[in-house]
């Protein structure tokens, strides 16, 4: 029998103490809270505490910590997973905003936070709660009692989880620049470079999006008399022949350039023009922008928190590889905070990690946050249907499994741990996007389903179909960090954005091997796709 871990040994006496109970228990009203014990398992959801003293009887079971919900619920024990989005918001009350900011570095994290605060407080927020979250970073609550009830007619509390994502993605946005550079004033690129901290990327002028790398080629006439110069993408393997006189020409120089796939841009045709787009003028040439990032602050803000049913720490409870405490902090105690301050010994007094927030007082963030979530929503590479249940086309593509993305083949394979409901809303949100039939999408569902570790309830899945054929959604870009959940770190080919734009670049080049005009038809069965 393995010795049991400092966690283990502390947790019983520790959650012993009133005043962590009480702490903890006020907190944890109206959330689903479940009982982790020591990272072996967690206890049968749905659960919640029902009076203080269930957390000292749960640790003299074996329980270290305690992880709670977002969402609030009127009776989490009602929470079932047959159920549909709909009827989950008829027993939702509300949410709060919670931001895990995290690094491998505590002081990245102390800088990502006091940023985070500052946009808080400069979005009209003055009532936010801050806790330690164990290891190496913060939680920061801004409380559903702070945004207002609706917007725009909709209810606020039924737009969770995109509400929430898309304000910790604008706030990430807001803060990633100026904490980079913090950081590099903090060190040197040298070393940041040495550490493989640090990723640049180039930014086109027009568009602001990443660029990709590619070779160009220039080529002159050898003719004295004509002396054309041609550069391109375009590397002849026989001979490259002049537009001006038909002479072979010359390859005098290969280069590697930038290129925005999106504006068709590239490093020589900005030298060459010196503003895209419009008239020349001397001495000012266009340039890509250089962008800079900390890869261990490159998912800072985790977006991936905000998810259904998520959980995360309780205030005050423990983390069972440090064996610190998540305590309550106020923002002057961030930038001297030591992890060995949160030493479940050291705590004398608790303090609430939920501020009294004024109604409204985060209707400004959250305004601003559905703005930005607009400007930046990705352009849809499908047609939606005219009327009724017709099919595009996807002018004239023909798509079949050869031609999906590397992330939906694996995930197809089989989920071995965590991660079954959002692999399912990936490949709902893939197959739904591509306008795959109905019956093929159950078919091919149900057979993933099998290859889990643990399969998913039949009435969960139809719901969660049922609710994707009507609200279609594209899959998240490859930079957002729900592909490290399933190995992915990279896009299958530089520059992509979307697992749909691989398989419509595949099916394209197909069409056009082919040289045939076939249109989508819907199969008879998932082997005719």
């Amino acid at each position: 029998m393995e010795p049991k871990s400092k966690t283990e040994l502390t947790a019983p006496t520790y959650y012993s103490r009133k005043e962590i109970q009480q702490a903890m228990f006020d907190f944890c009203k109206h959330r689903e809270t479940v009982a982790n014990f020591n990272n072996r398992f967690f206890a049968k959801r749905p659960d919640t505490f029902d009076y203080p003293n269930d957390i000292p009887n749960q640790a003299r079971q074996g329980a270290t910590s305690f992880h709670c919900s977002e969402e609030l619920w009127s009776d989490p024990m009602q929470i079932n997973t047959d159920m549909t989005p709909d009827q989950y918001n008829q027993i939702k009350i509300g949410w709060d905003l919670l931001i895990d900011i995290d690094s491998k570095y505590l002081d990245y994290a102390k800088i990502a936070a006091r940023l985070l605060i500052d946009q808080l407080e400069s979005h009209g927020i003055k009532n936010y709660g801050i806790k330690y979250s164990g290891s190496k970073g913060f939680h920061i609550i801004v409380p559903f009692k702070a945004f207002p009830e609706e917007i725009d007619g909709e209810k606020t509390k039924d737009h969770f989880p995109e509400w929430p994502r898309l304000i910790a993605g604008y706030i990430f946005k807001q803060i990633r620049n100026p904490m980079n550079n913090e950081i590099l004033g903090l060190t040197t690129r040298e070393k940041l470079k040495e550490q493989g901290e640090l990723k640049t990327e180039h930014l086109c002028p027009k568009c602001n999006k990443p660029t990709i790398k590619k070779k160009n080629y220039k080529y002159k006439c050898p003719d004295i008399k004509c002396k054309t110069e041609l550069e391109g993408f375009t590397k002849k393997k026989v001979a490259m022949l002049c537009p001006s006189c038909n002479a072979k020409m010359e390859r005098i120089s290969e280069r590697e350039v930038d290129f925005c796939e999106t504006c068709k841009i590239n490093t020589a045709k900005l030298e060459a023009t010196s503003s895209y787009g419009g008239e020349v003028r001397q001495n000012k040439i266009q340039e890509f922008k250089i962008e800079d990032t900390i890869k261990s602050t490159e998912d800072a803000v985790d977006v991936i928190l905000v998810s259904s049913r998520h959980l995360f720490r309780a205030p005050y409870s423990l983390h069972e590889k440090t064996a610190f405490a998540s305590i309550v902090l106020t923002k002057d105690q961030i930038a001297d905070f030591k992890p060995t301050d949160a030493d479940p010994l050291k705590i004398i007094q608790t303090k609430s990690f939920m501020p009294d927030s004024e109604p409204d007082e985060a209707r400004e963030l959250l305004q601003q946050a559905l703005s930005w979530g607009e400007q930046t929503k990705p352009k849809e590479v499908y047609r939606q249907p005219a009327t009724g249940n017709r099919q595009p086309n996807l002018k004239g593509l023909t798509i079949d499994p050869s031609m999906y993305p590397p992330i939906i083949t694996k995930i197809l394979k089989g989920i071995p741990q965590d991660g079954r409901k959002r692999a399912l809303g990936l490949l709902l949100s893939f197959f739904t996007s591509l306008e795959f039939p109905q019956d093929f999408i159950e078919t091919t569902i149900q057979e993933w389903n099998k290859k889990n570790y643990q399969p998913l309830k039949d009435g969960y899945i139809k719901a969660q179909i049922a609710w994707s054929l009507k609200n279609k959604r594209l899959p998240p870009n490859y930079d957002k960090p729900i592909y490290k959940e399933f190995g992915i770190t990279s896009p299958p080919e530089p520059g992509m954005k979307n697992p749909i734009n691989y398989t419509i670049k595949k099916a394209m080049q197909q069409k056009s091997r082919t040289s045939k005009n076939s249109f989508y038809v819907k199969p008879k069965n998932k082997n005719e796709i």
